[in-house]
């Protein structure tokens, strides 16, 4: 996965939710072609095969200790879980350089998001304290780690405007 993130977090909130219910972007030129370059190099991947061990926690096995099981699970489901990642990564791409998103919308950057960063956690093999003592300029790996922080923070922030968004529905 292609380009680092640093100099991308900034103090402003980069997804908010409106008074209206739409997602405001507030995402940079540099950041929307990131994103949508990193949704078009996994919607690649996935095309490539699902088989590749850093695309493995896209696709955990549903039945491990009984091979005959998760291969049918797989032959009656597995269609299905490709079309729903390549899916979200499409709208993402699709909707990166927009102002707003809908809630449908919103919905897909979180599954999208999550996929890039699982895919770049398993190429990095980070843990859940990979970037707690901050980030080493000298460490090899710093872009990519710097990429994942972003990702992760991109995606908190799409959690929090998703979950302002649930006082809405009880109304």
């Amino acid at each position: 996965m292609g380009d680092d993130a640093q100099g991308f977090v900034s103090a402003r909130r980069q997804l908010q939710r409106t008074s209206g219910g739409s997602i405001r972007l507030r995402l940079s030129a540099r950041e929307r072609r990131l994103l949508a370059g990193l949704a078009a190099e996994l919607a690649e991947r996935l095309e490539s095969g699902v088989d590749a061990p850093d695309l493995a926690r896209l696709f955990p096995p549903a039945h491990a200790d009984d091979s005959r099981a998760e291969r049918e699970y797989r032959r009656l489901v597995g269609g299905e879980l490709l079309d729903g990642r390549r899916e979200a990564l499409r709208v993402l791409a699709d909707t990166a350089g927009r102002g707003e998103l809908t809630e449908e919308e919103l919905d897909a950057w979180l599954r999208a998001l999550n996929d890039l960063r699982l895919v770049l956690g398993t190429r990095l093999d980070v843990g859940e304290d990979a970037l707690a003592d901050g980030l080493d300029p000298e460490d090899p790996d710093a872009p990519m780690l710097a990429l994942y922080g972003y990702l992760s923070w991109l995606q908190e922030q799409a959690v929090e405007a998703a979950a302002a968004g649930l006082g809405d529905e009880a109304a």
